[in-house]
């Protein structure tokens, strides 16, 4: 089966519908279109449809809506046993902490620095990093950060629009620091009862917390039902691990 042209979005010209994304069969499944821009408007409205930005150096902004998604039911978060002692040891010490949002901009330009998906080189390019750091100022992202001894080790950031919540990137300096993080964003999406994390990337150590796919009909009607529900309060207290422990 052939296939369909590549559509390029000029300024704020729509978006096609999701199921118009590339197959299977092609060289990139999922990619949706190409062109438009990051301003805050074009982000938010990619978003609550289920739409995200993927692209690299010397490439135009691509637009992905991939079938399946890969998802994180929050109540299928996995806590190994090796993993969940990490985790109670990490939460009885006084030297360790989980912050929100209060180094975002660190914590974007840290995952800046690794690569994704096996790609030589970042897909977090320095018009992301403006992007997503007003997407901040705008309470549309938020960064969920691991500190031991009053140092940042390692953190995500994510897009939040209502209860749907986006994962996007994390880094790590210490072993198991980002599936802290990840931990620490399970519980709080937990005490506000939130369904689930969006993935984006189906990958083996993502699987094995308790991620899974989904189809994209399923992912694009609970994005637009959770979008419309009141937002978290984006404060993580020490009592919320008693959600995972």
């Amino acid at each position: 089966m052939a296939q369909l042209p590549l559509l390029w979005l000029e300024a704020d010209e729509p978006f096609p519908p999701v199921d118009s994304a590339w197959d299977d069969e092609s060289d990139a499944p999922g990619l949706l279109a190409a062109g438009g821009s990051l301003e805050m408007h074009r982000l938010r409205e990619a978003y609550v449809r289920g739409i995200f930005p993927w692209y690299s150096q010397g490439q135009p902004i691509l637009w992905w809506c991939p079938d399946p998604r890969m998802v994180l039911p929050i109540a299928n978060f996995r806590l190994h046993r090796s993993f969940k002692k990490t985790l109670h040891r990490f939460a009885q010490d006084p030297a360790c902490e989980i912050r929100v949002d209060t180094a975002f901009d660190t914590v974007i330009r840290q995952c800046a620095q690794a690569p994704r998906g096996g790609q030589s080189g970042t897909w977090i390019l320095p018009p992301m990093v403006k992007a997503y750091c007003r997407l901040h100022a705008l309470g549309l992202a938020h960064s969920v950060e691991t500190w031991v001894d009053g140092e940042l080790v390692a953190g995500l950031y994510c897009v939040a629009i209502g209860q749907a919540v986006f994962g996007e990137s994390m880094f790590s300096k210490r072993s198991d620091g980002s599936k802290i993080a990840l931990a620490a964003l399970v519980a709080l999406c937990k005490r506000h009862g939130v369904a689930q994390i969006d993935c984006q990337q189906n990958t083996r150590h993502l699987s094995s917390l308790g991620a899974a796919p989904q189809p994209r009909a399923t992912f694009v009607a609970a994005v637009a039902q959770a979008a419309q529900a009141p937002g978290m309060d984006w404060h993580f207290s020490p009592d919320f691990w008693k959600q995972l422990l």
